[in-house]
């Protein structure tokens, strides 16, 4: 059944994945007609949006969804379009600031560790990196459960010389290559079932993962935020922040903390580019 899902399903994909952009977009807004007459997730979304923005009336919260599903349907055909995309389609979508102390630090040979939330299109943040800096990018990641589709994300994450790495393969994978200059990357915003660290974010008690924490200051390496901003339709910037540069001199959860906010400072900035329909808040905080 897994085989047969692809198969008749991947067609459709390599021929959206080889629209010219112009064209991809048009298709994005009849997607989003779509989305939006079927209400995908519409009470989640909603729900998520009230209580992380309790202020705004019935009417804004309407217009953040209505923004939502426009940049959802965009991100859901960017990542589609990452099948066939070129280094040039790259640099000219995505813009990575390359700061001097970010050059020091690969110059130094020091690795780091990327941090960014589901906000933005963190899909093409992954080349951009790879692209524009010297460090061996490696993304950890949760594999798909059709063997097939996970095949297919596999060898789209890894154009360019990305290598990713499954979640439960994160220690083992940065000691065996502790020799050698890396940036791994954690998207770190999903809920945490246990072992998390819980703090306040978007007025709502959330659950942390603590894993970049534990493995930045094991290594002690560099720990930096990726700032993703949208520019124009289908344009991005990506911005590294240093937010600690000796990990191990931190305090228990200043690293978890750090990120929470400066990831909640961006969505309150522009909230249409968080992905909304993802049941963040689904794990209660537990007595005490």
């Amino acid at each position: 059944m897994q085989a047969l899902l692809f198969y008749l399903t991947y067609p459709l994909i390599y021929v959206v994945a080889s629209l010219p952009f112009p064209l991809l977009y048009g298709l994005s807004d009849g997607f989003c007609f779509i989305v939006r007459l079927i209400g995908y997730r519409r009470e989640v979304i909603t729900q998520n949006l009230k209580r992380s923005f309790p202020e705004k009336s019935e009417k804004e919260i309407g217009s953040l969804v209505s923004a939502y599903y426009s940049y959802f349907c965009d991100l859901t055909l960017e990542t589609i379009k990452t099948l066939k995309m070129t280094e040039k389609e790259s640099n000219e979508r995505v813009i990575f600031g390359n700061p001097d102390w970010l050059r020091k630090l690969y110059e130094e040979k020091r690795s780091i560790i990327l941090v960014l939330g589901h906000y933005g299109n963190w899909e093409w943040a992954g080349p951009a990196v790879t692209l524009n800096t010297g460090f061996q990018l490696v993304v950890i990641y949760r594999p798909l459960t059709n063997q097939y589709f996970e095949q297919m994300m596999v060898g789209m994450r890894t154009r360019f010389g990305t290598r990713i790495i499954p979640v439960t393969q994160t220690l083992r994978d940065m000691v065996a290559n502790r020799g050698n200059l890396t940036a791994t990357a954690f998207v770190a915003d999903q809920a945490a079932p246990t072992n998390a660290y819980w703090t306040t974010f978007l007025n709502q008690d959330t659950s942390v993962f603590t894993g970049p924490e534990k493995l930045a200051t094991k290594f002690n390496y560099p720990v930096i935020y990726l700032h993703i901003t949208q520019p124009k339709r289908g344009y991005y910037v990506v911005q590294p922040e240093l937010l600690f540069e000796v990990p191990n001199k931190t305090k228990p959860d200043e690293i978890s903390e750090s990120f929470t906010r400066r990831l909640e400072k961006a969505i309150i900035e522009y909230p249409p580019l968080w992905l909304w329909s993802h049941r963040r808040w689904k794990h209660p905080k537990p007595n005490s």
